[in-house]
Parts: structure tokens; C-alpha cells; sequence
């Protein structure tokens, strides 16, 4: 069977059964506006997103403005700050200046709240003309005219799909980045595997493999027909474009993330949690490495949105983390929220009944003689298998008696000195193993998130030297407390003689001879 025949076309046949309408791309290009050659340069349906702008934005768009708006979308830079833009308008973030009015008013390109209300359309062979190069792509989604996905396809013979689709992708980036000025995801797929990732953000860790079975809430392995269908459901691809896909500001530029599976679905339980009146803890066990942070963030921005009558407090208990976590809430584009300098300013914000976010170290709430019994109170604990069990927590849930206390780990504390454990301070006994979400180890390993760790034992010819060892590791880490990987590094990563032995040349040398004498396939 041929690729289209076998991959593509049941793509389209699939899509369609769950509500997205098929154009062939004959009909596509009549809907893009232009003659001859020109249709090709334009990236969306303008008819269709007329029609779509009116009806949803009654008596704000009308024929006076609908023009401006078009405008403004067609000269969106194909780049990853113009991509940002479209997600912006998709998310209905933009406005325009409604003069009858006298006042910007923002503009609703998806109705995310009532599905329906949106056109969902699916077409192949979207041609597209570049300033640079002309390119076609294999499958386009779009909503209410705008593209939101692009899909290849691979033939199901073909062992090397998975790459030959992202090199496709990266294609368009380079040769015809018009073609991804407005899609926010891609998918590949060779029929046996379905991937999906973030146009602007090809790179091979950031692709993951589409497993959820929507039904039974469970791994399947090869339907293709219900991968397709769980992942482009319309409520469910609504959410993605609305709460999952994250711009970052770093200090190397602009970044675009998706959350993955379990954090999304993480996200979801957390806000049921906090809605629980009956319940008031959850943990959220996650592996090292799984992206905990950007969880919790999302979490506190969702809650934002849901109400203003609400109050976040986010908590960690090292100055690193308070530091990492304020860089982070601003990457993210969270930009109003209080961070607790002093004691006295914490107590204050609980005194003064502080509705919005605020960010606290837990040492913060130590001997707290306030105390605010509101209900529509979350707070979020980072690390959550450090501090909370000991006395710092006690005064933290005394101050809070009825609040929501969301603890987040991914190295949950069974056993403690002082205090209860990890599982008793956050566990809710009717949640399986004491969690609200768990991603374990092997969780990640399956996904290939994590890399499985290939040791062998081998004689040490080289003995650090006591004194640098005692010096620039030992007494820091007693001194701290520390025993996560990731501070640990942090101590590492100051112990410059340290490195230096560590790293020494001939040592390195040494070490990758032995490995690839004693380790079949390292190379």
C-alpha cells in the first residue's frame, strides 16, 4: 500500500469521524484569498475567519474594524516571536480599538468554552509559497480558518519514518517558515507510532510519543486510528492550544514548551483536588527530571484564571530555588505576584487577606503568629519531601487551617527523624499510594524521557584527595542538609579543585577505554 493510502488517508478518514470537516486541497486553495500564485502565499481561510470574528465577537468586530484584524494577522513574522503572536490571538489575548466604544477590546478567534461554536476543518497537500523556497505539507488542521497543526506522514514500511518526518519539519522551518507562522504543533506518523511536538522547537528530546487511550485511561500500543482520535478531540485539542503550550523568556532567547502527558494530566487533577470541599491534600509524585516546576506554575496561572477570589502561595525552602522559581514565573509571562521578603511581609500579606500569587520560603512561616482561615487558599509546595514534615510545616498549616496544601516530588520521604513523612503530610488516604499523580522512574524510562543507566564495576586507580574532598563536598553538603540530586550538583558544580581532579584528562581517558572495552554498544 502506498504512504497515502495506508497513513494519510486514514488520518483524514479518522479526523473526520470525530468532527473535523474535509477539504481536498483544491477546495483548500479556493478558500485562500488571492489569484493565481498569490492564493499560495496566503495562510489562512479569510472567509471562513471572517465570518467566524463576527460571530463571535458581536457588536466588537464588525466591518468597520474586521479588515484591521485581518491585516494584522496576515503580516505575522514567520518566526518564533510571530508564532508566539498567533497563539496570543488564538488564545484571545490581542485586542483592537473599538471606536464606538472608545476602548481596546480584546478579539475572540476560538469559542473555547463552547466547542461547538468553532469550525473545525482538515486538509492534505497544503501547498505554501515562501519568500525563500515553496513547500507543501502532507495534513493541515485548522480552526475557524486559522492553521493550528500540521501533520507527515510516513510509509509503515519505512523503519526510519520517525526521522525522516522531522527532517520534513525542519525543512519547513528553514526553507518555508511562512508554513509554520500559525501552527502551534506537528505530528508525525508512521502508522505503528504517532508523535507529536512544538513547530519553533524541533529538537529530538522535546518529540513525544502520543499514548493516552482516552477511554480506558490507559498505554495502547499501535492503534492508530485511536491515537488519532484521542488527540485530536476537539475538547481535548482545545485545551492544549488554550492552557499547554508555554513560551519562555531565557537569557539564550525565546523557547516554546509543551506540557507532556503526565503533567497535563496532573494539572487537571490538582484543580479538581482544590474544588474538593471534602478534601483538602494531594501529592504529586513525579520522577526527577519530569518537568515539576512547569507544572506547578501552570497550575497557579490556571487557578488565576478560574478566579480572582483565589490566593496561590508558592512555596520552596532554599534561596536557589526561590531565585529559580521567580526567573521561571516570569518566563512564563506570570508578571503580577508578590514574593515574601521577610517574615513580617508574609504575615502581613495572610493578615491583609492578599488576593493573587504569592511566592515564599517555608523558613518564612516559622513561630507565624497570624492566621487566615479562608478556604479558597492553595498553596503549592516544591521539593515537598523537605521541611514541611518538621516543625516549619506545622506552622505553615497552622497559620492556613483551611487550605489547600498540594505538595510536589519526585522523591516522596517515607520514613521521618521528625514529623510525619512526605505521605502524611500531603497523602489523601483514598488516593492510590498516598497521590494524587504519580510518574514513576519507569514511567519516564518507557517514555524515553529517561536514559537507562549502563554501569559496570571497575577498579579505581585514582583516590581523591582527603583534604579537597573534606573541603569542597563533605562539609557543605552536612552543613546545607542537602541530599537531592540537583543541589548536589549545585555543590559540584562550586568545588572547582574538585572538577578539576575529576575531570582531568588522563582520568576521562581512562574511563572511556574501560567503557567501551566492558560495554557492548557504547561507542
Amino acid at each position: 500500500m502506498s504512504e497515502a493510502s495506508a497513513v494519510q488517508r486514514p488520518m483524514l478518514k479518522y479526523a473526520y469521524d470525530i468532527g473535523w470537516e474535509y477539504l481536498t486541497s483544491k477546495e483548500a486553495l479556493q478558500r485562500r484569498e488571492g489569484k493565481g500564485e498569490e492564493k499560495l502565499k496566503e495562510r489562512y481561510f479569510a472567509d471562513v475567519l471572517r465570518s467566524q470574528l463576527i460571530k463571535l465577537n458581536p457588536g466588537v468586530v464588525t466591518s468597520n474594524n474586521i479588515d484591521e484584524i485581518l491585516r494584522r494577522l496576515r503580516n505575522i513574522d514567520s518566526t518564533i516571536e510571530g508564532n508566539r503572536e498567533a497563539l496570543n490571538w488564538l488564545q484571545g489575548k490581542q485586542s483592537i480599538f473599538v471606536a464606538q466604544e472608545n476602548r481596546d477590546r480584546n478579539i475572540t478567534l476560538i469559542d473555547f468554552n463552547n466547542p461547538e461554536n468553532n469550525i473545525f476543518q482538515v486538509t492534505d497537500e497544503w501547498s505554501q509559497k515562501g519568500v525563500k523556497f515553496p513547500n507543501r505539507a502532507d495534513i493541515i488542521f485548522l480552526i475557524n480558518g486559522i492553521p493550528v497543526a500540521i501533520a507527515e506522514t510516513k510509509g509503515e514500511k519505512k523503519t526510519d519514518g520517525l526521522a525522516l518526518g522531522i527532517d520534513q519539519i525542519r525543512r519547513y522551518h528553514n526553507q518555508t517558515p511562512e508554513l509554520l507562522a500559525f501552527p502551534q504543533v506537528f505530528e508525525i506518523t508512521e502508522l505503528w507510532n504517532f508523535w507529536y511536538g512544538l513547530t519553533w522547537n524541533t529538537n529530538r528530546k522535546n518529540l513525544f510519543e502520543w499514548k493516552l487511550n482516552k477511554q480506558s485511561n490507559t498505554i495502547t500500543e499501535g492503534d492508530y486510528e485511536e491515537k488519532i482520535k484521542t488527540f485530536f478531540d476537539h475538547q481535548r485539542f482545545l485545551e492544549i492550544l488554550r492552557y499547554y503550550i508555554v513560551f519562555l523568556e531565557r537569557d539564550d532567547g525565546l523557547t516554546k514548551v509543551i506540557l507532556r502527558q503526565h503533567q497535563t494530566r496532573a494539572v487537571k487533577k490538582v484543580l479538581q483536588r482544590i474544588q474538593d470541599p471534602n478534601k483538602k491534600r494531594g501529592l504529586v509524585w513525579h520522577t526527577q527530571g519530569s518537568g515539576k516546576t512547569l507544572t506547578m506554575i501552570t497550575v497557579a496561572a490556571q487557578l488565576r484564571n478560574i478566579s480572582g477570589d483565589n490566593t496561590v502561595i508558592m512555596i520552596v525552602d532554599r534561596n536557589e530555588l526561590e531565585n529559580q522559581l521567580d526567573k521561571n514565573l516570569k518566563a512564563y509571562g506570570i508578571k503580577s505576584y508578590e514574593v515574601a521578603t521577610s517574615k513580617a511581609d508574609l504575615e502581613k500579606l495572610i493578615q491583609d487577606d492578599y488576593r493573587g500569587l504569592i511566592v515564599a520560603m517555608i523558613h518564612k512561616f516559622d513561630k507565624m503568629k497570624v492566621e487566615n482561615k479562608r478556604s479558597t487558599i492553595t498553596v503549592l509546595v516544591d521539593e515537598a519531601h523537605r521541611s514541611t514534615g518538621g516543625n516549619f510545616g506545622i506552622y505553615l498549616m497552622a497559620a492556613l487551617p483551611n487550605a489547600t496544601f498540594i505538595g510536589f516530588t519526585g522523591t516522596p520521604v517515607s520514613k521521618a527523624a521528625k514529623g510525619q513523612n512526605t505521605f502524611q503530610t500531603f497523602g489523601e488516604p483514598s488516593d492510590p499510594k498516598y497521590s494524587l499523580d504519580l510518574y514513576s522512574t519507569a514511567d519516564s524510562v518507557r517514555d524515553g524521557t529517561t536514559l537507562k543507566l549502563n554501569y559496570a564495576l571497575a577498579k579505581s586507580e585514582f583516590r581523591v584527595p582527603q583534604e579537597i574532598l573534606e573541603k569542597e563536598f563533605l562539609q557543605l553538603q552536612a552543613a546545607e542538609g542537602i541530599n537531592d540530586i540537583e543541589e548536589l550538583d549545585g555543590i559540584l558544580d562550586r568545588a572547582v579543585k574538585l572538577k578539576e581532579f575529576l575531570k582531568s584528562e588522563d582520568r576521562v581517558d581512562k574511563v572511556a577505554k574501560f567503557c567501551r572495552r566492558t560495554l557492548p554498544g557504547l561507542r
